[in-house]
């Protein structure tokens, strides 16, 4: 209940609106959606498109070792889900199981199934990771690659196992539009990389039964994403998602009446989600770093699919994916470390090279050989080209590489060296919480920074590690005690309301803005804490000397009353930390940073793995965790402010 008085609040009138129209609808209409979309659609017109796609890629003998030895996994029921974690999902797969937990989620009608219940579904992320079929895809590779008939076989075993379980509109994986939408993309993948219409894997009777009923689910599929698009505060991600997977079912597949309708629809509004949803600058307004590369994906595909059909998006669409670009390359440092920004949870939109692999590597790859003409070296940017071919769009070519200011979204770059060998770089935030009425994947951390030296990490933002295990977990790692900024009075700076929702969100502004990233000079401040019964503003000053290699960072508190005052510094796990009595010491593998805190009546504290509460922790992908060094430096507020001063040497 309090939940739900709590989503209230983040909605307009026309949004409470529009959501009860849609409740009541799905409610009347329950026996009768179930009816008409369970029921054997007319006969598609024979109108798939297939983009003779033809055996695989210029591979190395490595690469499709590496690819055969993991198809034959997936036959033995060995799946990678999520970054890199292999899960045992049975063979036969069982599609509505969550391979984490092991809880098999009711066959009943979707909207009946409460998602976030793990006694009745498991953990629903990973149930919706295994239903996203990257692995399928995988198998088609293995097809194309070697031309053996076993794994057209394993497809086939695949599909028809998936669709005799999974019916249209039944069970956990009926959910979501987005992972319909994710489906989508990866059948259309796995449909190019067989052979399309003409595949052996459609031979015989039992081929064409498959070919009917895969049709039908595909039908389901669009029409059920149609009557669901995320709207309102929930149109984020998920609508790009919902979009992208609408658009290219309906354009490889245009079968059906609706089909030229919903193609239009979708490129229309992606068209405008892509300049809503990416600041001017290039940065994803959801404030999650793991989302701007998931959206971006989903932008991609959908314009690769409009390309190969003729269905060309615009100038300016293909602008906002090359701003994105610029600004993703911009924030990795030497090593490609990019900064664990608000929510992750690994997931992808597709996956055509090994497991584990840097998806934000592959979507910069794949941008320089779209926009660059440079030849496709990634793995995963050749097979996606492969099987989505057509002629480049158009784009402007002169769109810079880099760049260190971006105002519009929110984080500004501070260092020396930038792409050298001892490069130092520093980001600050002084964006907004996140995206719409709920902000659903931001974390409350204004005004805080990160820090890398020679590729290594050092002020690290600890990422998301769980959407769904305890409640202190999540409330951690997204709260401001786990970010490199300031806490007053043991609150967080926004209010949260539920898991992917702040009631209240903390606003930054920059009062003095840097000239260069060399000679750096940012104060700024934000409101979060003007709430409190005695308001309190923090006010932070950051100074970047290139010259001395010196980051001075000074946070003032300004209230009427005292307060208690927390500042911390987050540390990489892999740094030897020591806090002594001549200040705090930090090694690396090629370099040495020493820090030096003034202010009056400082607590310094070294915390590592606390659990009750949580502080010293570090996820580097979805539901994983570790023990870092986390600095906590207490003090009651007062007309002092306290200076951390950081300085940098190299050996």
């Amino acid at each position: 209940m309090v939940w739900w008085v709590n989503r209230l609040r983040c909605m307009s009138v026309a949004e409470i609106g529009f959501r009860l129209r849609r409740a009541a609808r799905t409610k009347i209409a329950r026996g009768a959606a179930l009816r008409a979309v369970s029921a054997p659609v007319s006969a598609p017109l024979p109108r798939a498109r297939t983009f003779n796609v033809h055996g695989a890629p210029t591979m190395q003998a490595g690469e499709v070792e590496a690819l055969l030895a993991e198809a034959d996994r997936i036959c033995a029921g060995h799946v990678v889900l999520f970054a890199d974690r292999s899960f045992d999902v049975g063979v036969p797969t069982i599609w509505n199981r969550d391979p984490y937990s092991g809880v098999t989620g009711p066959s009943i009608f979707s909207s009946d199934i409460a998602i976030d219940n793990p006694e009745l579904v498991g953990d629903i992320k990973h149930v919706w990771e295994l239903n996203r079929h990257l692995h399928l895809v995988r198998l088609a590779q293995a097809w194309s690659v070697s031309g053996d008939v076993r794994w057209l076989h394993a497809l086939e075993q695949q599909l028809r196992s998936w669709l005799d379980q999974c019916p249209p509109l039944q069970g956990p994986n009926w959910t979501s539009p987005m992972e319909l939408g994710i489906r989508l993309i990866n059948w259309a993948l796995l449909w190019q990389l067989v052979g399309g219409e003409a595949s052996v894997l459609f031979a015989g009777e039992s081929g064409q039964r498959l070919r009917a009923d895969w049709l039908d689910s595909i039908h389901a599929h669009c029409r059920t994403i149609s009557r669901n698009l995320s709207r309102h505060s929930s149109a984020n991600n998920h609508l790009i998602g919902e979009l992208a997977g609408l658009f290219v079912a309906s354009s490889v597949w245009p079968c059906w009446k609706a089909s030229g309708a919903w193609m239009e629809q979708a490129r229309r509004e992606l068209e405008q989600q892509a300049r809503l949803q990416y600041s001017l600058d290039g940065v994803n307004r959801e404030q999650a770093f793991g989302y701007h590369v998931f959206s971006a994906e989903f932008l991609f595909v959908a314009g690769l699919v409009g390309q190969a059909c003729d269905v060309a998006f615009s100038r300016t669409y293909w602008s906002v994916l090359q701003r994105a670009l610029r600004f993703l390359r911009s924030v990795r440092d030497i090593q490609g470390h990019v900064p664990n920004v608000g929510d992750s949870d690994d997931g992808s939109v597709f996956r055509l090279d090994a497991a584990g692999s840097d998806r934000a590597a592959q979507l910069l790859a794949l941008g320089d050989t779209v926009f660059g003409a440079q030849p496709a070296s990634h793995p995963g940017v050749r097979w996606l080209l492969h099987a989505l071919p057509g002629k480049r769009p158009d784009a402007d070519t002169h769109e810079s590489d880099t760049g260190w200011a971006f105002p519009d979204g929110g984080y500004l770059l501070f260092g020396s060296h930038f792409g050298e060998e001892n490069e130092i770089k520093g980001m600050l935030d002084c964006g907004p919480l996140g995206y719409l009425g709920i902000a659903a994947h931001g974390h409350a951390d204004a005004l805080s920074l990160t820090l890398s030296v020679a590729g290594e990490q050092v002020l690290v933002d600890p990422g998301t590690y769980s959407y769904w295990q305890g409640q202190k977990w999540r409330d951690y790692f997204r709260g401001t005690s786990a970010h490199n900024t300031v806490r007053v009075d043991g609150r967080d700076q926004s209010v949260s309301g539920g898991r992917f929702m702040w009631l209240r969100k903390a606003q930054a502004s920059i009062e003095r803005m840097p000239a260069s990233p060399h000679e750096f000079d940012f104060r700024g401040s934000h409101d979060g804490y003007t709430r409190l019964s005695d308001p309190v503003r923090h006010l932070r000053s950051v100074r970047f000397d290139a010259a001395t290699s010196t980051l001075v960072v000074r946070d003032e508190v300004a209230a009427r009353k005292a307060h208690p005052v927390e500042l911390f510094w987050h540390f990489a796990p892999e740094l030897n930390v020591r806090l002594t009595s001549t200040g705090l010491h930090v090694r690396g593998k090629r370099f040495a940073l020493q820090m030096h805190t003034t202010g009056s009546d400082l607590k310094l504290e070294l915390v590592r793995g606390a659990e009750n509460p949580p502080l010293g922790w570090y996820s580097r992908c979805y539901q994983s965790k570790e023990p870092s060094d986390v600095l906590r430096i207490s003090t009651v507020s007062s007309a002092v402010p306290v200076e951390c001063k950081f300085t940098i040497t190299f050996f």
